[in-house]
């Protein structure tokens, strides 16, 4: 538990409870905006490193991590590479573009 009194107070407290890591801390003043320490033990259980995704909910604030649009994409291509699954789904269909546009050398 961390107790701080005056300007930017904040107060943390954490603790074990049902299982699950709590944590209470106060809201203090960054510029026009408030912020929230978060502790340590916490960042750790959640598994969240420096840069994370906030969203807002009815009555809380969902913070998770970050994540790639394409992560895991290239592993995945490199498993589907070793299988007989690896084909195109569907043959592919000419186009007019095909047939005017390009100029082979």
């Amino acid at each position: 538990m961390v107790v701080r009194a005056g300007r930017g107070a904040y107060i943390v407290s954490t603790s074990l409870s049902k299982g699950l890591l709590r944590m209470k801390a106060r809201l203090v003043k960054i510029g026009n905006s408030r912020g929230v320490r978060i502790a340590k033990p916490l960042l750790e259980e959640a598994g969240l490193t420096d840069e994370v995704e906030i969203r807002a909910r009815a009555g809380a604030v969902i913070i998770t991590p970050r994540t790639r649009p394409r992560a895991g994409w290239a592993e995945a291509a490199a498993r589907l590479a070793k299988t007989k699954e690896a084909r195109l789904l569907d043959e592919p269909t000419p186009t007019r573009f095909d047939a005017e546009e390009w100029e082979w050398d």
